[in-house]
């Protein structure tokens, strides 16, 4: 495997205010964040790219991986660490195919089938959820944590959990398996970013 730590995976929320965004990104990583990935479903090409590059700047600074969501294209465009894709993206072994074997390429997936499809057709980690009621994804799947639990023992690959994951129920997940906690509003809408990223960690660490 790309020796890759997922224990703190944020993904960003769209923010009309730039630089509070990168500002919030940039803490959330001196507080622990492992790995960044950007989400942009609504925004123009060029807007992602000019985005998406402001990001690396800072990911490259700490030297923590870049995924980005969906678009292989901006993925490629800027020399991102890796891809995430959904469900209902571009297939799992295309996408390997496009970005070759050295990227980062994680999957959605909410079943222990869509997890071993994944891992077959060259996944690095799995993202199931959403383990909790989320507003920032209200077309996941919710997935119980004994499904997660089943979800991590079907594959030999790594699995982060997401969907609402907060200061209030990450504990829930401690005794899972999962090699990390995935989260947007926790980090994202925190009054202290590095604050909350470190009460996380230290939640799944233990």
């Amino acid at each position: 495997m790309k020796n890759l730590d997922l224990s703190l995976y944020l993904v960003t929320d769209k923010s009309d205010d730039e630089e509070k965004f990168l500002k919030t990104i940039e803490e959330g990583i001196k507080g622990g964040v492992s790995v960044v990935q950007i989400r942009e479903k609504t925004a123009e090409t060029l807007d992602f790219y000019n985005l998406a590059l402001k990001v690396k700047k800072i990911t490259e600074k700490y030297n923590v991986p870049l995924i980005i969501n969906d678009r292989v294209d901006i993925a490629l465009a800027i020399d991102a660490e890796g891809v995430h894709v959904g469900q209902s993206d571009m297939p799992c072994d295309v996408t390997r195919k496009l970005i070759g074997d050295d990227k980062i390429l994680g999957i959605s997936a909410s079943t222990v089938d869509e997890a071993q499809k994944a891992e077959k057709d060259g996944a690095d980690y799995i993202g199931t959820g959403a383990v909790f009621p989320t507003a920032t994804k209200d077309d996941a799947p919710s997935v119980t944590i004994d499904e997660l639990k089943e979800v991590v023992k079907s594959i030999n690959i790594p699995v982060v959990a997401i969907g609402g994951i907060n200061l209030d129920n990450a504990h829930q997940l401690v005794d899972t398996g999962i090699a990390g906690l995935s989260v947007v509003s926790a980090i994202m809408s925190s009054d202290n970013p590095k604050k909350s990223s470190e009460k996380l960690l230290k939640i799944f660490n233990g």
